[in-house]
């Protein structure tokens, strides 16, 4: 089962920063991400989503390339790569998978100008190790779908930048 957690930060990078942080710490195998994004409401107070991954644009690659494989076949390069890659797209863009991003829209509406949250989907984490690299940002919990007791600990760590051990079986 996986675990959402939306932060929020004082501003408008820091979230940013916390999602690379957590994407070497997934290459390091410590994190299992199913998602990762990061809304920022900027001092006019317009809201704007950055996806960790562009469904759209994944999906016209994909798609491009499948296409002029199958074009190459029929003799028709181009267009079966042109047919590809806006299939592709499309269905880039209709599959929404991760965290929605009408609750991200929403919930950064709450921010306060010039800031910045980071919402992430977590499937399976080692605790101590990822707290200690992502506690020293700081940040306060918007939401989450962890107990309220784990909920807790893990805005202690956040408040403190130190780290308290949470429960594993918890997150896993």
């Amino acid at each position: 089962m996986s675990h959402l957690i939306a932060i929020a930060y004082d501003d408008i990078f820091k979230a940013e920063e916390v999602r690379l942080t957590l994407a070497k710490l997934q290459r390091e195998h410590l994190i299992e991400l199913e998602d990762a994004a990061v809304v920022v409401k900027n001092a006019k107070g317009k809201v704007k989503l950055k996806q960790a991954i562009n469904l759209t644009a994944a999906g016209a690659t994909s798609g491009g390339f499948w296409g002029l494989l199958i074009g190459t076949l029929f003799l028709v390069p181009l267009f079966g790569a042109a047919v590809g890659a806006a299939t592709g797209a499309i269905s880039g863009a209709l599959s929404d998978i991760g965290v929605d991003d009408e609750f991200m829209r929403e919930l950064g509406e709450t921010l306060q100008p010039d800031t910045s949250a980071l919402f992430i989907l977590i499937k399976k984490v080692t605790p101590d190790k990822v707290l200690d690299e992502v506690s020293k940002y700081g940040g306060k919990i918007l939401r989450t779908s962890l107990s309220k007791d784990d909920e807790e600990q893990l805005q202690e760590v956040l408040n403190n930048r130190g780290v308290l051990p949470l429960d594993e079986s918890a997150m896993s």
